[in-house]
């Protein structure tokens, strides 16, 4: 599996920028940081087995950041809407407050001293 060296770099430095916790992942980085800090040659199994690596534990970890951000997007949703809807009753109640002000003030106009 022909793979470019300073592309297998990049991705071992990304990869590196996150906090791995699992076991098998952080052993296929660090062998492969291993074998490219000493420049070493790179064999097929040992490349294959670090993208393997990569795939399974990126694939989980995009998918539940795209689950929870799908969720953060419906709660987002929910209380825009919560506010939309307050804010129109806000202008209800306030008209409300303004009628039923002036009928008072109109009121004490005409009642007596």
């Amino acid at each position: 599996m022909p793979v470019e060296r300073s592309q297998l770099l990049a991705l071992v430095d990304d990869v590196g920028r996150f906090y791995v916790r699992e076991r098998a992942l952080r052993r296929a980085q660090g062998a492969m940081r291993i074998l490219l800090a000493n420049d070493a040659a790179l064999e097929d199994s040992a490349v294959r087995g670090y993208l393997g690596a990569v795939a399974a534990y990126f694939t989980g970890f995009h998918g539940e950041a795209r689950r929870r951000l799908a969720d953060i997007e419906r709660r987002l949703a929910r209380a825009s809407q919560l506010q939309f809807n307050l804010t129109a009753e806000r202008g209800v109640a306030t008209a409300r407050v303004e009628a039923t002000q002036g009928v008072l003030s109109r009121l004490a106009e005409l009642a007596p001293r």
